[in-house]
């Protein structure tokens, strides 16, 4: 078996204070899309910026395609296309000139110079059209292509986009999913987000992270297929939703009308359901929040200690 391109070993990183973000955390990173999935403040960033070579671990390793980018962080820094998630554009530049100034600063050009390739470029991410616009006037899905425009610049070998999806409308989603699963090809691509429909759609690995720890590394299949058969879905009126809660593992709680809630729960092994709640089929979306809201000893061993058939299964 051929060793993954990115390899993570025994990463840790504690902040004065101290404050440990990283917890050991080890992974082995196959090409294409591979998400990081996990809420605010669990240690994403500061993993994504380890990678990235923009912070020291106190501990562990990165090794991209066998190199030592820990001790060596200019070559992961030479094969690195990054979006973060707040991406800064002067609104008063057109897209084109805001490219280019972007390309000028990473010190990227073409055989053709630094017009064609912004050109090239922005066919690409689908901006020709809006080249001569105001970045000012960009919806947020078009300013997110246009940092993904930049990313792809130099064809880098990992390209890292950190919650690319966060505050676009379901249609500019759409596009920003359909662009990222396209650049995808030949390379590898990090997805850090805490929108499950993120990876969901585009990640046929992914890993979830809590408090600085990788709880499960797994597919959206096999995730789905550990909390088949446990998940159940039924009505609570909205007065009694917090008895219910302290009774039940409530994954999620929807408000209807105003007055009562369809509300998923998980039942661990050997438990029973409440009277009124049916089986549901499992998502990626159940098996994210067993994860991050049952007790350890409450969650599936398929999911918790991601078993190598798991791992391997269909995405």
């Amino acid at each position: 078996m051929h060793a993954a391109p990115l390899s993570i070993l025994g990463l840790v990183k504690i902040h004065p204070g101290p404050v440990c973000a990283l917890r050991g955390v080890d992974l082995e990173i196959p090409e294409g899309m591979y998400g990081l999935l996990g809420p605010n403040g669990a240690g994403k960033s500061t993993f994504m910026n380890i990678v990235a070579g923009l912070i020291e671990p106190t501990a562990g390793t990165v090794l991209l395609d066998g190199v030592d980018t820990v001790a060596n962080p200019r070559y992961m820094r030479q094969r690195l296309g990054y979006l973060p998630q707040d991406f800064g554009f002067y609104p008063d530049l057109s897209g084109r000139a805001m490219l280019e100034f972007l390309l000028r600063m990473k010190g990227v050009t073409g055989p053709k110079g630094l017009r064609t390739l912004a050109n090239e470029l922005l066919e690409r991410v689908n901006l020709t059209d809006a080249a001569k616009r105001k970045v000012g006037g960009y919806s947020g899905g078009m300013r997110q292509r246009l940092g993904l425009a930049q990313a792809i610049a130099g064809n880098p070998r990992v390209l890292i986009v950190d919650e690319p999806t966060a505050g676009l409308d379901p249609e500019e989603r759409q596009r920003f999913y359909r662009l990222l699963a396209e650049m995808s090809a030949g390379r590898v691509v990090l997805l850090s987000t805490h929108i499950v429909d993120d990876v969901s759609t585009l990640c046929p690995r992914l890993a979830v992270i809590r408090s600085g720890e990788v709880v499960a590394e797994t597919t959206p299949h096999a995730a789905r297929h550990a909390v088949a058969e446990r998940i159940y879905e039924g009505y609570v009126e909205d007065a009694n939703l917090p008895g219910f809660s302290r009774q039940q593992r409530v994954l999620s709680a929807v408000l209807v009308e105003g007055r009562t809630n369809r509300v998923r729960i998980f039942v661990a092994d050997h438990g029973t359901p409440p009277a009124g709640f049916q089986p549901s089929p499992g998502t990626l979306e159940d098996a994210y929040l067993v994860l991050m809201r049952c007790p350890t000893h409450e969650v599936p061993a398929a999911l918790s200690h991601a078993a190598p058939a798991a791992i391997g299964g269909a995405a």
